[in-house]
């Protein structure tokens, strides 16, 4: 009887990736663009597999899984294979008159060494692959930890990285709280975290101890601001998608809505026929609708029905960790559904008198990933421009600023530090080294 093989210890995992990478063998660009290649395959060749995890985890349609994740991340790759030359190749710097007219200075991008990702549970497949494109894009050897609390789609990555990336600098660590802190214990290079700010300052607490760099893309309560001059029929089918998508477990997904209480009154029935629009009378029954990922959160969203009242939805099934697409009005800012983010399919809508308010509202508050805005008003757009502070800011449109690959996408405050995709990935993964010489003769 053959014994099973004994899972590689982090210690062992992170040593073994460090001598690879002291090998100098991901440093080429023929190497990284293997490796993006490679991880291309992976995506078109078993997709389906990543697809049907996905649809196991979190009750994800085939579409909702190609379209949010897999598609997503093969357009990641190929933006970064067509520009990487371009992001690697040196830039040149004015040197001073004093060094004299035989001097050069340039900057050099160097990869940093080896590097973790630690992904979340509710796009278990981008979230970590969007950050390896990048990690490899760069030149490092990288340790990928997987969301546990998505299982078929962990075991389904650990199966499949292996089979098709260079194992001696791509490694899966698998598990839970224990497997993530022996981890933390390890010195990295870079530690990219997407997750919660509780868990991020366990992170980042864990990273002071070797002075290790840190990317964290938190959370927060998105504002979606509403003006009252605006196509609300349009609005509201924009809502609807953005917030309901993948059950409202979206980091970007439009956390509430704040407008003045006669757009609110408009938009209320809006919201409901755009719910139905979507998902049908029943949308337990769709195919188009996820699930909660586990039954702890489908009690803590559960338990934030009674902040309002109830426009549309409101049903609930924890057997099947169904919750219906829900619209709240007559929220109060005090209530149990604005003390947190969300992250589920419950949409508050919070009264203001006007942009003044709004503004306040949004300022007195942590400051969010995403900011979304409604209005045909040039003057309302300048001021909620100049005026807030988000991660990133929507005009008529929300979460399409994160498929944009040439716009940084992070936090800032509590919801996060730092920013990735496309070039920003290799910004974020390396270290832009200046360099100068100074001829002997």
């Amino acid at each position: 009887m053959t014994t099973p093989a004994t899972p590689e210890q982090p210690a062992d995992v992170v040593a073994r990736l460090r001598a690879t990478f002291r090998t100098g063998r991901t440093k080429p660009v023929a190497w990284r663009t293997e490796q993006l290649r490679r991880l291309r395959e992976l995506l078109t060749e078993r997709g389906a597999d990543l697809a049907d995890a996905l649809h196991t985890d979190l009750g994800k349609s085939s579409a909702e899984a190609y379209r949010t994740e897999i598609d997503f991340t093969v357009r990641e790759i190929d933006h970064t294979l067509d520009h990487l030359d371009g992001w690697l190749r040196p830039e040149s710097a004015p040197v001073p008159a004093h060094l004299g007219a035989d001097a050069t200075a340039w900057t050099q991008v160097d990869p940093l060494g080896v590097v973790l990702v630690i992904a979340p549970w509710n796009y278990p497949a981008q979230l970590l692959l969007a950050p390896l494109v990048g990690a490899l894009a760069a030149g490092n050897a990288v340790v990928v930890k997987p969301s546990e609390l998505a299982p078929a789609t962990s075991a389904a990555l650990a199966r499949l990285l292996p089979a098709y990336l260079d194992t001696d600098a791509v490694a899966v660590v698998e598990g839970g709280i224990p497997e993530t802190t022996a981890l933390l214990a390890e010195r990295f290079d870079h530690i990219f975290y997407t997750g919660n700010g509780t868990v991020g300052r366990v992170v980042l607490r864990a990273a002071a101890e070797h002075l290790t760099p840190v990317t964290l893309e938190l959370g927060g309560k998105s504002p979606a601001f509403v003006d009252r001059d605006a196509d609300l029929s349009v609005i509201a089918d924009r809502l609807a998608r953005g917030k309901f998508l993948n059950a409202g477990q979206t980091c970007v997904a439009p956390d509430y809505v704040l407008t003045d209480p006669e757009t609110a009154a408009a938009l209320e029935p809006l919201l409901a026929r755009a719910v139905e629009t979507l998902y049908g009378s029943d949308p337990q029954a769709s195919d188009a609708y996820g699930r909660i990922i586990n039954e702890r959160h489908f009690d803590r969203l559960a338990a934030l029905l009674d902040s309002g009242r109830i426009v549309v939805g409101g049903g609930k099934d924890r057997t099947d960790k169904y919750l219906a697409p829900t619209v709240l009005a007559d929220v109060d800012p005090g209530s149990p559904v604005m003390r947190e983010e969300i992250f589920g399919p419950i949409l508050p809508i919070v009264t203001v008198e006007g942009l003044d308010e709004a503004i306040a509202f949004i300022n007195d508050r942590d400051k969010p990933l995403a900011l979304y805005v409604f209005t045909e008003s040039g003057e309302t757009r300048s001021r909620i421009a100049a005026e807030t502070s988000s991660g990133g800011l929507g005009y008529g449109l929300p979460l399409a600023h994160l498929t944009v690959s040439d716009l940084p996408f992070g936090g800032v405050g509590e919801s996060g530090m730092g920013s990735y995709h496309g070039r920003w990935s290799i910004e974020t993964f390396s270290h832009r080294k200046a360099v100068l010489d100074k001829p002997l003769h």
